[in-house]
């Protein structure tokens, strides 16, 4: 078998391992923020900041343009400027939940990404959400790692090859966005 082909049927099995009930419940949190008018914060290191950006892009132009109901979403991974004054003049730990320190509330959505589930700055955004009442999402990988059971949902993707951690990442997040792009 040459690389591509048991990179993809390693990638088929972990995609089989997505826990969709956990996705479904994700998509009525969604539902329920933009019905609401709450915001959705998304954030993650690295490939899972890409990841944000990208789900984010798709729910605000896929998932809302043209429609009477749209979604308040943003990726705290878009602002360079902010992400990079912080990390200089403070610490990169602190570069997710300063931002929410600005603009999130209770009832607010806040799905971080994290291959590992350890990274600090994502850990510190999840605990100060939980604490101010927003609901919380972690889509992790391995174990979990400290995410897992720290988010209020967990959607775990129980693979340890970072790359399949994240092609499932960005899977869930494609079942979410075009869950309102083609049905709501």
């Amino acid at each position: 078998m040459t690389f591509s082909e048991s990179y993809k049927q390693q990638l088929i099995e972990t995609i089989q391992s997505i826990d969709t009930a956990q996705v479904d419940r994700a998509i009525e949190w969604f539902d329920e923020a933009r019905a609401n008018n709450r915001h959705i914060f998304v954030c993650g290191n690295g490939g899972s900041a890409s990841t944000a950006s990208h789900f984010a892009c798709d729910v605000v132009k896929g998932a809302s343009f043209q429609r009477e109901s749209r979604f308040r979403i943003l990726a705290l991974t878009d602002s360079l400027a902010t992400l990079t004054a912080y990390s200089n003049d403070v610490s990169y730990d602190c570069v997710f939940v300063e931002q929410l320190k600005n603009f999130a509330g209770p009832g607010d959505v806040v799905m971080a990404i994290s291959g590992s589930g350890n990274s600090p700055n994502v850990i510190k955004a999840v605990e100060y959400a939980n604490k101010i009442g927003c609901k919380t999402i972690g889509l992790t990988g391995r174990d979990g790692g400290k995410l897992g059971p720290l988010s209020q949902l967990n959607i775990h993707v129980p693979a340890q090859h970072m790359g399949r951690i994240e092609d499932a990442h960005l899977n869930i997040c494609h079942m979410i966005a075009y869950c309102f792009m083609e049905q709501k």
